[in-house]
């Protein structure tokens, strides 16, 4: 099966230190990839390069089979690569459904005219069809400092989504949302983009969502891919439990 993300001897170095070291990852249509590791082990910086945030100091980045090194992150959405982050990229002071507009508006013309009104019958249609798919229609028109974290992070979500892309990059999805909330989130999440039959490549930390829904992972250590393979063949490798989730040490103290 062809590829849709595929990196290539991909390296990142800030000075004397190596943040990223010979990533190779090929990322087939349809799959739903999490990234994993400790803090410090490369994950953000291998989204950022992908995305354009960040510019390799070698290597190749292909999405669909074209080059996108050297384009920026606004290039690379158009092309149908799309991120959402850690912390949510939101207009505070506005409401739920102005923050959707703005992105209809963004995606459909790169480069708007200050003249041209922002809120028309068709985006607004766009928007509340949007708001009605991950069930946070209810927020429309909250201003967004008063709606809870785990919505916050669903409209950041669907924001990126707007544009219809066919692969979606999510930085720690579940990152601030509390327990309870985030298999309810991780859920609407997961039923969007496979209706809308989105590629997704996501950071998480709870190896319980880990475990839930993805059918692939890229196990992150010291800027390389410790382990790449189905969760648990990933999880049961003594590296990784050694170096990124720290089961072999609590194994081993209850077995002392």
């Amino acid at each position: 099966m062809s590829c849709i993300l595929e990196t290539q001897g991909l390296c990142k170095a800030f000075g004397a230190v190596t943040a990223a070291k010979d990533v190779n990852v090929r990322i087939r249509p349809g799959e739903v990839v999490g990234v994993i590791g400790s803090n410090g082990a490369g994950k953000t910086t291998f989204i950022n390069m992908v995305t354009g945030y960040l510019k390799p100091s070698s290597g190749q980045v292909l999405f669909n089979g074209q080059s996108i090194i050297g384009r920026t992150p606004r290039a690379i959405t158009r092309l149908g690569m799309a991120r959402s982050f850690q912390v949510a990229q939101l207009f505070p002071q506005l409401s739920v459904m102005d923050n959707l507009l703005i992105a209809v508006a963004a995606a459909q013309n790169p480069f708007p005219s200050l003249l041209a009104p922002m809120r028309t019958a068709a985006r607004v249609a766009l928007a509340d069809a949007m708001l009605a798919q991950f069930d946070i229609a209810r927020w429309r028109d909250t201003q967004v400092t008063a709606v809870p974290q785990g919505v916050r992070k669903l409209i950041d979500i669907a924001m990126a989504l707007i544009g219809e892309p066919q692969m979606l990059l999510l930085d720690e999805p579940t990152s601030g949302v509390s327990a309870e909330e985030k298999t309810a989130l991780m859920d609407t999440v997961m039923r969007v983009v496979a209706e809308r039959r989105v590629t997704v490549l996501f950071v998480e930390h709870d190896m319980d969502v880990v475990r839930r829904y993805v059918s692939r992972i890229l196990a992150f250590y010291s800027g390389e891919v410790l382990a790449d393979g189905v969760p648990e063949q990933v999880l049961a490798n003594p590296r990784v439990q050694e170096f990124v989730t720290g089961s072999q040490k609590v194994h081993q103290r209850v077995a002392l």
